[in-house]
């Protein structure tokens, strides 16, 4: 009995021993697996989302989703709703498109020439609307092209032929109230206002232009020149830098604001008093992201031409290892802080002339403003910066299609 006791015990040991051994195989195994599975690659794509999800919980007002610029009393701009609806359908968002352009449609489009009222926000009555008392019926033309360029994409990406329809009454509006002609040439002004009004100097911005809206508005609206208002963009865009304006001298920058004599097709700074400066700043900080963009999409050589004269910000790479906010038209610093907006949008400039200097902006700037574990930015971002911070990290991953040329 002991011995077949004896013989039991070391049957039921040796078997243990051969599950915890199995056991420990199967583990081993497992954690090897888990060593061996790579992270998912980053994807540009996952991080655009990620981002546009962010932004819509941060500055889409609920229920509405008017865009709000947190940062100056909650207004809404036909800039922050051009910039819902492009970022919506480049996301394949029709949801916040739609609702977008809804609200836009109720609260903001003029009902005389359907162009897009530039600001809208609580009056002094406590009342919400378009703010007249502050010219807010007025209108921006990007933000009128944006719409319009964002309307077509959506008719081409979801079928539908409404947003087609919508956007034709636009463009020709546009034409209509926003291009001027100087000497037998058509510009784009900066508002509706410079068509009508009799002053001498017709307000451009040359962060306006946007020659790869107007080559796509030439086959939609083939009865106006549009090729010539993409012309005269590059003419300006690149003049406006080489031209000291109310400087010494030049740094090659493009001004955030520009003048054209009616008779003699001058550019000339804004004439003053005017909030309207020639440095590069705020507004001027897009152009380089729109001529970029032409580029990419068209490969024209005027695009590439216009950029080439801003090698001053390679140069303030190089020599001091960012971009500040804000410089006068000859080249001064005026705030050494530095901007996500101003990186979204210079970054454009390196893409096409400095792409190695590029990689190490954006790995610098951009890049390390976001947190991949989190999937948003680290740090809140304004309402203006974070759509170029935005539009600044898809042009450079390769992610702001053309929609309206695509089969």
């Amino acid at each position: 009995m002991k011995k077949r006791h004896r013989l039991t015990t070391i049957v039921w040991t040796i078997a243990i021993a051969a599950v915890a051994i199995g056991a420990v195989i199967q583990l081993a195994f497992n954690w090897r697996t888990v060593l061996d599975t790579k992270p998912p690659e980053f994807s540009p794509k996952n991080m655009l989302q990620a981002l546009w999800h962010q932004y819509k919980f941060d500055y889409l007002e609920p229920g509405t989703l008017r865009s709000l610029d947190k940062q100056r009393d909650n207004v809404t701009t036909s800039e922050g709703q051009s910039y819902s609806m492009m970022r919506a359908v480049w996301m394949d968002d029709k949801t916040t498109f739609d609702q977008a352009w809804q609200w836009t449609k109720d609260n903001i489009q003029r009902r005389g020439d359907f162009l897009i009222a530039w600001i809208f926000g609580e009056r002094e009555d406590g009342t919400y609307g378009i703010l007249t008392d502050r010219g807010g019926y007025n209108t921006a033309s990007d933000a009128d092209v944006d719409i319009s360029v964002a309307l077509l994409f959506a008719s081409k990406r979801w079928n539908e032929p409404t947003y087609y329809g919508d956007a034709i009454v636009l463009i020709r509006s546009i034409w209509e109230r926003e291009v001027v002609e100087v000497l037998g040439r058509p510009y784009l002004a900066a508002n509706n206002v410079e068509k009508t009004l009799p002053k001498q100097v017709i307000i451009l911005n040359p962060s306006y232009f946007a020659p790869y809206a107007y080559k796509i508005f030439k086959e939609v609206d083939p009865s106006h020149d549009w090729l010539g208002v993409a012309a005269t963009s590059y003419e300006v865009a690149k003049a406006s830098m080489v031209s000291p304006l109310d400087k010494e001298s030049s740094a090659h920058l493009p001004p955030d604001w520009v003048g054209i004599d009616r008779t003699t097709g001058e550019l000339v700074a804004v004439p003053q008093p005017t909030s309207l400066t020639t440095n590069y700043s705020y507004d001027a900080l897009r152009t380089a992201w729109r001529f970029a963009l032409d580029w990419q999409w068209n490969g024209d050589p005027r695009a590439k031409d216009v950029l080439k004269e801003m090698s001053f910000l390679a140069e303030e790479w190089r020599k001091k290892g960012y971009i500040g906010s804000s410089y006068s038209h000859d080249g001064t610093e005026l705030l050494r802080t530095e901007s996500p907006a101003m990186y979204g949008g210079s970054l454009g400039y390196f893409m096409v002339e400095e792409p190695r200097l590029a990689a190490d902006v954006y790995s610098r700037t951009l890049e390390r403003l976001y947190d991949p574990n989190m999937s948003k930015w680290r740090e809140p971002l304004s309402y203006y910066d974070d759509n170029w911070a935005w539009f600044g990290v898809a042009l450079y991953h390769g992610e702001l299609r053309n929609i309206y040329a695509e089969e």
